[in-house]
C-alpha cells in the first residue's frame, strides 16, 4: 500500500470517531443504534468530500499563478 490520502478521507478514521461519539452519547443517555452510526459515517464522508471539492475550486479561482 504505497498510495496515501489525508486522514479525513479515511472511512476507518470516521468509523472509529463515530464509535467514540456513540459510546459517549450512550454514556450520556442518548442511545444510537448500529444503522444510525453507519448512516452518520456516510453523511460525514459526503460532507467532507463536498468541502474538499469546494476548497479545490476556490483554491484554483483565487490562485495567483496560471496552470501551465
Amino acid at each position: 500500500m504505497d498510495a496515501t490520502k489525508p486522514w479525513y478521507l479515511s472511512r476507518t478514521i470516521w468509523a472509529a470517531l463515530l464509535v467514540i461519539v456513540s459510546v459517549a452519547a450512550a454514556a450520556l443517555g442518548i442511545p444510537l443504534e448500529q444503522g444510525e452510526t453507519d448512516a452518520l459515517a456516510e453523511a460525514f464522508l459526503q460532507v467532507i468530500a463536498a468541502v474538499a471539492g469546494i476548497a479545490a475550486l476556490l483554491g484554483r479561482l483565487f490562485a495567483r499563478t496560471r496552470i501551465g
